[in-house]
């Protein structure tokens, strides 16, 4: 399995699959082909599909610089490997092919060219493993990431503490209105003022939610946020980890700690499935989100190593079968709303994880199995396509369309 520097990356939003990786893709071809008259770049499947609305588009133009670049758009195929594949071709002054690569964003703001190039960090491959390793030495999860990966991963998981606290923050702290043709306004400002006048019970969840919404507005605007699993994803874990940094008083180390947890049930799913939303829909994102923070929470409240992937299954159990069908395109509706209810599932699941021993029927391995099987049965419609669900609905009731 991979290093957890895989999963965790820092960058812009609004998409990590659609936004970030395409970026990359573009700035490393066009390091090697920086003197070609032009560049065509055709985006295939889920990436042609919602790419627009994702800003695939503009940041591929920015990694360019300026440059001539072509973009073809190609949704109805699909390269062999997976859905968000990517052709770059460097073009002479006569439009004659020079050079060219193909390239797939396979979720997380991660490229299939990296992932072959990457070695392998863990070689316990599944959580059941990994746990018969913890009981027999004595570990934790979180003293298991760190005996796995190199001496700086905890400046690392450092940075991603500070980042995660700085979206929620500005988040929090930002009124208008998102970009996009849906002219949503930004609700978590004015969500964590009203909270302020709820009793304790609600004062928590609507703050909790509060942090969500300002993470995900954050990414929507293409703010700075970190892939936890997925920018679409990605407003769970921040929201959890900064409302239980408030209510438990609990010290910076113990939230690095955290979030290794945290990305060890993550990575384990982009392993052994996918994190990918254009591949097994938002069960892939939002749901994975959810398993993370919810054994960052049963973590942070004193749990056992098996209380804590008793946790992060029924996180994802819950959202088994979650589409990704992203009105217009947009990382907004439902995207903003579903991290707000994630965040809210994980501390209950971390709670209703402490009342038991961390013993159950259904493994966080089954799950995340049954997610992958899930995610491959379900139509291209509703794996980030924008071509069904609540996308199709929103066409058809505010812009006219006709089904066909």
């Amino acid at each position: 399995m991979k290093s957890l520097y895989e999963l965790y990356r820092i960058g812009t939003g609004p998409s990590s699959s659609h936004t970030m990786a395409p970026r990359e893709a573009a700035l490393r071809f066009f390091a090697g082909y920086p003197q070609a008259a032009g560049y065509r770049i055709t985006l295939y499947g889920s990436l042609a599909a919602t790419g627009k609305g994702h800003l695939t588009d503009r940041a591929i133009h920015a990694a360019f610089k300026g440059a001539e670049v072509e973009i073809v758009w190609k949704p109805e195929e699909e390269l062999p490997q997976h859905t968000n594949g990517m052709r770059f071709e460097a073009l002479d002054a006569s439009g004659e092919t020079m050079g060219s690569a193909e390239d797939y964003s396979i979720g997380g703001g991660a490229l299939l060219s990296d992932h072959r190039e990457t070695g392998e960090v863990y070689p316990e491959k599944n959580m059941e493993a990994i746990l018969r390793f913890c009981e027999k030495e004595g570990l934790s999860f979180w003293e298991y990431v760190l005996l796995r990966e190199d001496d700086g991963f905890l400046d690392f998981l450092a940075t991603l503490w500070q980042t995660m606290k700085a979206s929620v923050e500005r988040g929090v702290n930002a009124n208008g209105v998102l970009p996009g043709e849906l002219k949503l306004p930004r609700k978590a400002h004015s969500m964590h003022r009203k909270s302020r006048m709820l009793s304790a019970g609600l004062l928590d969840d609507a703050q909790l939610c509060s942090y969500a919404y300002a993470v995900s507005e954050e990414n929507a605007c293409g703010g700075v946020i970190v892939t936890a699993p997925t920018c679409g994803g990605g407003g769970v874990l921040p929201a959890t980890l900064f409302h239980l940094n408030e209510k438990l008083a609990v010290n910076e180390v113990e939230i690095l700690r955290a979030i290794a947890t945290a990305g060890l049930v993550g990575n384990l799913a982009k392993t052994n499935a996918s994190i990918s939303g254009a591949y097994v829909g938002c069960q892939g994102e939002v749901g994975v989100g959810c398993a993370m923070a919810a054994a960052a929470a049963a973590q942070l409240l004193g749990g056992t190593p098996r209380q804590i992937e008793y946790a992060a299954e029924m996180g994802l159990e819950h959202h088994l079968g979650l589409t990704c069908d992203p009105v217009l395109g947009l990382v907004q509706i439902p995207c903003i709303e579903r991290n707000a209810h994630a965040a809210l599932r994980a501390i209950d699941c971390a709670h209703l994880a402490m009342l038991s021993d961390g013993f159950h029927a259904i493994s966080y391995d089954n799950v995340v199995d049954v997610m992958l099987e899930t995610g491959q049965s379900l139509s291209t419609d509703f794996k980030e396509t924008s071509s069904g669900g609540l996308a199709k609905i929103y066409r058809r009731r505010y812009l006219g369309e006709r089904d066909d």
